[in-house]
């Protein structure tokens, strides 16, 4: 029961997450809410490893979401669920992209999705933060981050990289 759960919900964030693999990410949120397949610290994980593993976030979140509530099959399964529907209105899109592109309500509809995915993230950043915020490693490593990204505007790699060299090393100059 628990393939089917799992073939539904990543069926469904595959088929409204506009914008992006990050935009799975208040899905996910919500799944560890309802479901507890998860906790919410797990997800800071899945994310960190759907981030910087190759291949598009949500699909990668999917898998390691999948994998963490029920193996190999579940991994399979919400892989798999999250891809159809992107397959499906990719071929869709394709055939008639050229009649509507230019098309007023479209183009309206696209950009209301922007703010509502952006407004997404931010309350997804907050809760994710909330279980931090205890560590003061954590939010000082994050506040450092986010100037650091905000000004110096680097490629995601560097921040990346960055980022680990910097939590191994507090790790094992504060433990």
């Amino acid at each position: 029961m628990i393939y089917l759960y799992l073939m539904l919900e990543f069926f469904k964030i595959g088929l409204f997450s506009f914008g992006g693999g990050y935009a799975t990410i208040p899905f996910l949120y919500n799944l560890s809410e309802v479901y507890g397949w998860y906790s919410i610290k797990e997800l800071s994980q899945i994310i960190a490893v759907a981030s910087i593993t190759p291949g598009p976030v949500g699909i990668n979140a999917a898998t390691y979401a999948g994998y963490k509530t029920a193996g190999l099959a579940g991994s399979i399964s919400a892989t798999i669920s999250e891809m159809i529907p992107s397959l499906i209105l990719v071929i869709i899109v394709s055939k008639i992209l050229k009649k509507f592109s230019e098309n007023k309500i479209v183009k309206s509809i696209i950009e209301t999705l922007k703010p509502i995915s952006c407004a997404l993230l931010v309350s997804v950043l907050i809760g994710l933060i909330k279980p931090e915020i205890h560590d003061t490693k954590a939010l000082i490593l994050l506040f450092i981050m986010f100037i650091f990204s905000w000004k110096s505007k680097k490629n995601p790699i560097f921040y990346i990289l960055f980022g680990g060299i910097a939590g191994i090393l507090t790790n094992v100059i504060f433990s």
